[in-house]
């Protein structure tokens, strides 16, 4: 089974998204870049935020993630970055450098595609 945790932007998640619901529908729908678990069995085990700018502490919060749920024997198999951060991070190529280098497992660049075109039409 595939174990997806998804980071985002700590300010659009802190300010702006509503709950990342976006991203639960997308996931739940296997829509956008969850399409690629259509016929698998695989669920959301965390939503996690980047620790603000630079993204500095992406790290010790990966370390967070896998120490509490050690007890649990839940690890993610799967990274997907939000596109809070794919779509406006000036921090996004060392951001996921670090994801990529210090957890080991594939990370997926984006979760929806419900950014609307225009805010007015």
């Amino acid at each position: 089974m595939e174990k997806i945790l998804i980071i985002g932007c700590k300010k659009t998640m802190d300010d702006v998204c509503i709950g990342c619901s976006r991203c639960l529908v997308a996931f739940n729908r296997r829509v956008s870049a969850f399409e690629r678990y259509k016929d698998m069995d695989a669920e959301i085990m965390g939503i996690l935020n980047c620790g603000d700018c630079p993204g500095a502490s992406i790290v010790p919060r990966l370390i967070q993630v896998k120490l509490w749920n050690m007890p649990l024997d839940e690890q993610p198999t799967k990274i997907h970055i939000g596109p809070c951060i794919a779509d406006n991070c000036p921090y996004y190529d060392d951001l996921v450098t670090k994801i990529q280098v210090k957890s080991g497992i594939e990370v997926i660049e984006g979760t929806h595609s419900y950014t609307p075109s225009s805010i007015f039409s």
